[in-house]
């Protein structure tokens, strides 16, 4: 190989490192802040009762594990070669285990999250009904189990892989049928869920807009969605927009590994470029982890107002909680939760049936 060549590998082996020696951990840090941040939110029981909000917990759990797990990892292994997998098979296979299942139940927890916003904002009251805790233990139960079976497949086919003369990697059997299933897994699933995630936020805006449409007298004589539900399903669609744009680097890194595949080995240049992008796409989507607590903060009044409270009172002082649709939602226990009655309205009188 010519000096040219070795100076260019040499440069992106180098790139590569100081962005997880460096750049890898403020996102650590970040992320595992804005997710504590969030959580002591979340946990207050007024945020408690809300659907939606139970899945953006599920998802901040997940979100600090990949960020304890894999981003953290990867950081020890690519930035600073402390490669403890290498040498233990069972770290080995749970670090791919994980990596593939967080990932995926993360992106099926925020579709089954703009599933809830669409049904919350629905104008037919037997729609809303389905918004409950029940049904999201429900989904969240199965999607956990379902993923959990499917990515089994990481114990088999991953393994500790000796390169000659001495190299030793934690990677997946270098079959190539294997690796084309975990190219076009990762490809069809990022595309596939994202658009589906864009056009269930879709629907749900244009459902807020007709309730929007809807005179106020008329209004409160359904059970609207909330000024926090309104929030929170702009969280949500931001959460969507930054999660798509996240999963863009995966599958084009899967697009230019399929495109670049062939039968001839890589050179040691290539290898160092593939090795590049998929290094530095990687960074990019793991970004994604540390924006949560800065899409609440930037887009909910209401968090910003009761995080603002909950530091006031940390330091012994009190702050006039946030008084947006208080009445509303006394008069309205189970918005959000379970329903157990259902107003139904005729022309001068109001009636309460059991469900």
């Amino acid at each position: 190989m010519s000096s040219s060549g070795n100076f260019y590998i040499e440069l992106l082996n180098n790139i590569i490192v100081y962005i997880y020696r460096y750049a890898t951990p403020v996102i650590y840090i970040i992320g595992n802040i804005g997710n504590l941040l969030n959580a002591w939110v979340f946990l207050k029981k007024s945020w408690s009762k809300n659907v939606c909000v139970l899945y953006f917990k599920v998802c901040l759990f997940l979100s600090s594990a990949y960020l304890n797990s894999v981003i953290l990892g990867n950081t020890f292994i690519i930035g600073y070669n402390i490669n403890a997998h290498n040498s233990n098979i069972v770290l080995c296979k749970l670090f791919f285990y994980f990596t593939f299942l967080i990932s995926m139940l993360l992106t099926t927890v925020l579709v089954l999250a703009s599933v809830d916003r669409l049904l919350i904002s629905s104008q037919n009251v037997d729609t809303r009904l389905y918004s409950s805790k029940r049904l999201a233990y429900f989904s969240i139960s199965c999607s956990t189990i379902f993923w959990m079976i499917f990515n089994i497949h990481a114990f088999i086919r991953v393994n500790i892989q000796v390169i000659p003369p001495s190299f030793v990697i934690c990677y997946y059997d270098p079959i190539k049928l294997y690796a084309d299933f975990i190219v076009y897994l990762s490809m069809t699933f990022n595309c596939l869920f994202c658009f589906l995630m864009i056009i269930l936020c879709v629907l749900s805006v244009k459902n807020v807009r007709r309730i929007r449409i809807i005179p106020r007298q008329q209004r409160n004589q359904i059970r609207s969605m909330t000024k926090k539900d309104f929030q929170l399903l702009r969280c949500l669609f931001l959460f969507t927009i930054l999660h798509t744009i996240a999963s863009i680097f995966p599958t084009i890194y899967s697009i230019y590994a399929v495109a670049t595949s062939g039968n001839t080995p890589p050179t040691l240049l290539q290898r160092a470029i593939d090795d590049f992008l998929k290094h530095l796409f990687n960074f990019c989507y793991y970004i994604f982890y540390s924006t949560s607590f800065f899409i609440f903060f930037g887009v909910s009044k209401a968090f910003r107002q009761e995080l603002k409270r909950m530091i006031y009172k940390l330091f012994g002082q009190h702050l006039i909680p946030l008084q947006e649709d208080e009445q509303k939602e006394k008069n309205n226990a189970h918005s959000n939760v379970e329903v157990n009655v259902v107003p139904i309205y005729t022309v001068g009188q109001l009636k309460i049936v059991d469900v």
